[in-house]
């Protein structure tokens, strides 16, 4: 049998997702939502753990719940997601590099489709995939030694893969290195992806999922952390000047890549490709972060003000892709004003 014939023969007919650490609570038969009553399914940047620092390793367990739920993709347009936990993207994941860790996954009862698990971060069989593959009802497990510290992402690796990852699965693991990384004020957990379906962009009611569009790569929605335009308003990223905050960034695709960029910032360093160990970069404007790929960046904030996280492939901000970072704080001239003094500058061109 092929590779891809593999694959296909794994496909389900819909359904569902994972993802929680052992020391949150799992999501376990709350709503689902329906069309008029869609749940939330946005993973708020916020939500992570904090730096495990110079702790020693230790044995991790990680609880994974695959459930489906009817979210709000956008104001008043609803899509049938297939999620990590009940959002998008997966929990965020922490370990250290040298810990051994426990992942079980649960699919959940009422789901339609088999699903399983895919860690980046593992050296072993399928990233744990074919240990993991359960049916509705089923749960299992893998163990694997964090080996290498770095930024990965996870997914469902179900055939065709592409279509359980453009419906809401996948996250990130982060494998701190011994010591842990350089501390900053603010830590900010965001994922971009793409959601491929049969109505138009901006179509109201429940949307339905384009199959051709999604083997063709013509998404109707470009988002952050599962919904258009989510992260806005009261989901809006928020620091103070002065402050120096870290962005761990990662895509889930499945398809496209992202130019990832903050307009008026500049990233003052870049862990390239997510790696931890090497040479981070300086002054950086927009990072290329591929589809199954992710960095963190540290930026210092100067400038009060709000500005907006962007993929520079600019046409998406127009189909859902933006956020935005409010920074408060007291005005910095020095740095940043409107206007120019008459006749003071000296002309350069």
């Amino acid at each position: 049998m092929t590779i891809r014939n593999h694959l296909m023969t794994t496909t389900a007919a819909a359904v569902m997702a994972f993802g929680c650490l052992a020391t949150q609570p799992g999501y376990a038969d709350e709503a689902t939502g329906t069309g008029l009553a869609p749940v939330d399914i946005v993973r708020s940047a916020t939500d992570l753990p904090g730096a495990l620092g110079e702790r020693g390793p230790q044995t991790v367990r990680v609880n994974l719940e695959t459930v489906e739920v009817v979210g709000a993709l956008a104001d008043g347009t609803t899509y049938n997601y297939w999620t990590f936990n009940g959002k998008v993207p997966g929990p965020f994941v922490r370990v250290r590099v040298g810990d051994t860790v426990e992942v079980l996954l649960e699919n959940h009862e009422h789901s339609m489709a088999m699903h399983n698990v895919d860690f980046h971060a593992v050296t072993g069989l399928h990233g744990g995939g074919q240990a993991t593959l359960a049916a509705p009802g089923e749960e299992k497990g893998f163990t694997f030694k964090a080996l290498q510290p770095g930024l990965y992402v996870y997914h469902c690796a179900v055939g065709p893969a592409a279509q359980h990852i453009t419906n809401g699965m996948y996250g990130m693991i982060l494998v701190e290195p011994e010591g842990g990384l350089p501390p900053v004020d603010r830590e900010f957990y965001v994922m971009q992806g793409e959601l491929y379906t049969e109505e138009a962009f901006g179509t109201s009611g429940m949307l339905t999922e384009s199959y051709d569009k999604l083997m063709n790569e013509q998404p109707e929605y470009y988002v952050f952390n599962g919904a258009a335009e989510a992260l806005t308003g009261d989901n809006a990223l928020k620091a103070k000047v002065g402050e120096t905050i870290r962005i761990y960034f990662g895509v889930g695709g499945p398809n496209k890549t992202s130019s990832f960029h903050m307009i008026g910032e500049i990233f003052d360093t870049v862990y390239n490709l997510g790696s931890l160990t090497g040479d981070p970069l300086p002054d950086v404007q927009t990072i290329t972060v591929p589809p199954g790929g992710a960095a963190a960046v540290d930026i210092k904030l100067d400038v009060p003000g709000e500005y907006l996280l962007v993929d520079h492939a600019l046409s998406r901000v127009m189909r859902g892709l933006v956020g935005t970072l409010i920074v408060e704080g007291e005005e910095q001239p020095e740095i940043f004003r409107e206007g120019v003094e008459e006749r003071l500058g000296q002309a350069v061109y």
